[in-house]
């Protein structure tokens, strides 16, 4: 995929906080833990902080798993947080009640990764942008199909396809067809959860160059979701790596991809980049034995712990699995920040 024109950062305002964020799911074992209270608690989220700036767009990338699409449903009060506080334009919309919420609702929309399941399969397509015009005001009729066409020039969807059902596009068409409903009320915030997953390189291309085109025309910000990292960077100004329900890493995109501090960001890399690149890299950051980890149990101390090659090389040190000393997000430099106690 070539990479679309150079990203730049216009310095501005910040337009969502995210302090603090948790989410933890229960988890009842065996039938009769109703009756014994027998539960463990999964930390999807866990302690999660970052900002986004208007125009800008920040990547959060990770294994499936690890909480990303959590800390985006979170954010939009799709679901409910455990704790933490949720600031959109400089107002804390963590506990705002339903019917103001609205309001912020119109501004905050959410890419589905699932549009099979997203877009109503009894519905054509005009009538799902119809319905997406008219939930927040009542438009005229004249009004609705102006507005249609416009968000169908805007995606580059064709005219004809307005007519057609979900299940008769391809993927990239109901990528489309989702962008423009999300843009259908006037979002300037857009959670995009994996807009470019299940689809061929070239289509993924069209995808990245066309949220691009959107962001420059109508001044949008993003919270760009996925679990490939070379699609985040293509896109993203700056990029979180998660694991386990954390952010282990943060900073501006060229610098994570070309010089991550993190081991698992590393390997995270590693296994998308040429061959050559990796017979280049030390040999314990290339392996791929490193197995599969449970997702539901954190381990204590550093999460990535038993899956670190680092931390077999140094003999398992005893501060990497000390629960009282879980490595914090430091900063190491412009604005590169990462959860180690041996970064790279």
């Amino acid at each position: 995929m070539e990479k679309p024109e150079e990203k730049s950062i216009t310095v501005s305002r910040t337009i969502l906080e995210v302090e603090d964020l948790k989410k933890h799911f229960t988890q009842r074992r065996g039938l009769l833990s109703a009756f014994r209270e027998d539960e463990s608690v999964i930390p999807a989220v866990d302690g999660v902080s970052f900002y986004i700036r208007e125009n800008e767009t920040m990547g959060l990338v990770g294994e499936s798993g690890c909480g990303k699409t959590t800390v985006g449903r979170a954010i939009l009060r799709l679901t409910p947080l455990t704790s933490g506080r949720v600031i959109f334009d400089g107002n804390d919309i963590t506990d705002l009640p339903a019917d103001k919420f609205l309001d912020v609702r119109k501004q905050m929309q959410m890419i589905f990764q699932d549009l099979d399941a997203a877009l109503n399969p009894k519905m054509r397509i005009r009538a799902i942008l119809k319905e997406a015009t008219t939930v927040f005001g009542r438009p005229s009729d004249a009004e609705v199909d102006r507005r249609i066409d416009e968000l169908s020039e805007q995606v580059n969807l064709k005219p004809a396809k307005l007519t057609s059902y979900p299940h008769e596009l391809s993927g990239g068409e109901k990528r489309r067809v989702g962008i423009a409903r999300a843009l259908a009320v006037g979002a300037r915030f857009l959670v995009a959860d994996e807009p470019t997953s299940a689809l061929d390189v070239s289509i993924q291309a069209q995808i990245v160059n066309l949220l691009r085109g959107l962001q420059r025309e109508l001044s949008l910000s993003y919270l760009f979701i996925s679990h490939d990292l070379r699609i985040v960077e293509l896109m993203s100004h700056k990029v979180a790596v998660m694991y386990l329900g954390r952010i282990v890493e943060m900073g501006l995109s060229g610098r994570i991809v070309n010089n991550p501090r993190h081991p698992y960001t590393k390997i995270l890399w590693s296994s998308l980049v040429e061959k050559q690149t990796m017979e280049a890299s030390p040999a314990f950051l290339t392996r791929t034995d490193w197995g599969v980890f449970d997702f539901e149990r954190p381990a204590a101390g550093c999460r990535f712990a038993p899956r670190c090659p680092i931390y077999i090389e140094r003999g398992k040190p005893d501060i990497c699995t000390n629960p009282d000393s879980e490595p914090e997000l430091v900063d190491v430099g412009d604005t590169h920040k990462v959860a180690c106690h041996f970064p790279l």
